[in-house]
Order: C-alpha cells, then sequence, then structure tokens
C-alpha cells in the first residue's frame, strides 16, 4: 500500500472514531422514544413510566413512553429492533421478550442478542398468585383443595402465553396435579387485570407491582408470592415456598438499544439507565410497587444474564413440551 493510501485509510478512520466521539458528546440531538412491548396497566409500562422522568433529566432530552403490545411484546421488540441505531430509541424489555419467546416461537422473527443489545437490567418483579375476591379461597393450599374438587371449572388469565406469569401457572397446575381453563389476554398484564376484576376469570399469576393496587383496594385478593422472602410492600401475604409451593419463576426488566448503536452512545446510556435508578424519587416508587431495583455492572455482564434465562426458561418450555409456531 503507498503512503498516499495510507494515510488515506487513516483518515477514514480518524473520521468515524470523530464521528463516534461527536456523536456520544452531542447525544441525544432530540426526543427519545422508550418503547414499552405491552398495554398500560401492566408491570413494565408501571416500570417506565417512574424511570422516564429521571432519564429525562439525565439525558436533557424528553423521553417519551411509547407502549407497542401485540403478538406477546414480540411486536413492540421488533419495531426497537428496526429502529435507527443511534440511542433515539431504545427498548425496555423483560424476562418474556428477551429470553421465553426466542424458545417459545419456533419460527421467531428476531434474535435478541444479534438484532439488540443489551444496556443494564434495572429490575426483578416478583410474581404473585392473586384470585378474585368472590373465591372462597383464601390460602394457595385452599385453592389447590378447591380445584381438585372441581377440575376444570376456574378459568386463569394468561397475559400472553409465553409469558412468565403463564408458565408460572402452567408449572403449578402441574405441581399440584391440578387442572383450570386458560383465557388469553392480548397487550399483557394490563387486559388480564381487568379480566380478573369483571371475574370473567378467578385466577391467575401477575406480577406483584400489577396487582398491588388492586388487591389494596379489595378487588383483588393475594394468596403467596414467588420471591425467596415477603416482600415489604405487602408483608402479610406470604410467600409460596411458606406454603409447600416451592417455586423459583421471577420477571426482570432491562434497557436494550438497537443492533449497530455506537458503544459511546450506549455507554452513555448505560450511565444515564444506571443513575436513573439511584435516583431517590425512582427508588421510593419501586419500592412502594414491591420491585426490586437491580442492575448490571456491565453491558457484558447483562448479556450473559440474558443468554442464562434463556436457557432456564428454555429447560421449562421443552419439558411442558409447549413451544409453538
Amino acid at each position: 500500500m503507498s503512503s498516499i493510501s495510507r494515510i488515506a485509510v487513516a483518515a477514514v478512520l480518524s473520521s468515524f472514531v470523530c464521528g463516534a466521539a461527536v456523536a456520544a458528546d452531542s447525544y441525544p440531538t432530540r426526543s427519545v422514544r422508550m418503547i414499552v412491548p405491552f398495554a398500560p396497566g401492566g408491570a413494565s409500562d408501571h416500570v417506565a413510566r417512574i424511570i422516564q422522568p429521571a432519564m429525562a433529566e439525565l439525558l436533557g432530552q424528553q423521553v417519551v413512553v411509547d407502549n407497542r403490545p401485540g403478538a406477546a411484546g414480540n411486536i413492540g421488540v421488533e419495531t426497537a429492533a428496526r429502529a435507527t441505531a443511534d440511542g433515539h430509541t431504545f427498548l425496555l424489555g423483560n424476562v418474556g421478550t428477551m429470553a421465553i419467546n426466542p424458545v417459545y416461537y419456533t419460527k421467531f422473527q428476531y434474535k435478541p442478542l444479534k438484532d439488540l443489545i443489551p444496556i443494564t437490567q434495572v429490575v426483578d418483579v416478583p410474581g404473585s398468585l392473586v384470585v378474585n375476591p368472590t373465591l372462597q379461597a383464601k390460602t394457595v393450599k385452599e385453592l389447590v383443595a378447591y380445584l381438585k374438587a372441581n377440575p376444570g371449572k376456574l378459568n386463569y388469565g394468561s397475559p400472553a402465553p409465553s409469558s412468565a406469569n403463564n408458565l408460572e401457572m402452567i408449572m403449578f397446575l402441574n405441581l399440584t396435579g391440578t387442572s383450570a381453563v386458560g383465557v388469553p389476554y392480548k397487550g399483557g398484564a394490563g387486559p388480564a387485570n381487568i379480566g380478573l376484576l369483571a371475574n370473567e376469570v378467578q385466577m391467575m399469576f401477575v406480577t406483584f407491582s400489577s396487582a398491588l393496587p388492586h388487591v389494596k383496594n379489595n378487588r383483588m385478593r393475594m394468596l403467596g408470592v414467588i420471591s425467596p422472602e415477603r416482600n415489604p410492600a405487602l408483608s402479610e401475604i406470604p410467600t409460596m415456598r411458606e406454603q409447600g409451593f416451592d417455586m423459583a419463576v421471577g420477571s426482570w426488566q432491562g434497557l436494550f438499544v438497537p443492533a449497530g448503536t455506537p458503544r459511546p452512545v450506549v455507554s452513555k446510556l448505560q450511565q444515564v439507565g444506571l443513575a436513573a435508578m439511584k435516583n431517590a424519587t425512582v427508588q421510593k416508587r419501586l419500592a412502594d410497587g414491591g420491585v426490586s431495583i437491580v442492575t448490571s455492572k456491565s453491558s457484558e455482564e447483562f448479556v450473559k444474564f440474558v443468554k442464562s434465562e434463556t436457557e432456564r426458561f428454555g429447560k421449562v418450555i421443552r419439558d411442558a413440551k409447549i413451544a409453538t409456531d
């Protein structure tokens, strides 16, 4: 290669490096979109609207929550994956969209760790078993006794076939040797909650934060929490394990950007995400909703976590033989 060619190549490479640095320094240049792949009223929407103001303040630009429900969250994720990779669109993904869907659906349209870059985990959301208050059962054991005496009589709500909540119900019914009729709801936990409140379904597993306001208003009865310890937000509710039902399924949420987003922008978004989770107002509002803050030390650590979760839920799905097109 001639000296002139070397100089030309060096100039091009230098322009790319400088361009990335300038992009990170000036980012963001306009409002930022946070895609939530579920309808309003669910756990993902709840978390998004809590962290939204803190992230907007840190970024110096408006952060717009964009709910894109449908296809068990796949529509929202695909929208994020196809967005311009400049950091002005990011996704609040969860265990269902990023770890369960890829193994539950055999004809999957995107690859989470190829089409998106994991930034950081932000929260861990425990699951809970809730029933309509008209049901006589006051404990999990009483519910199991009713299910055994009345096989197939009760309906349960399913936010999405591949959701952690639906897998929790499948595991629970298998564990207890009981049966019930699943009723699917489009759009996530919000519509499923409405179904339970209307007594269209009599029971379901749902994220703790999504059920909490309805439990406090006595419109739902919470029988148990899926977590190692009782949740401080409702400390009177025993864990499933305390009641003799050892279920280790959890739900988490994290931030993702489209593949190809410049590394400096990814780093800046991670810093902003971590700083937002240290905001006192964010911490209080999440704690009041029974949500635990769990962050990743690095993007690479979050990648490893998503891979391990995919393997974990893949085993559950294969054992239950519930994968579908």
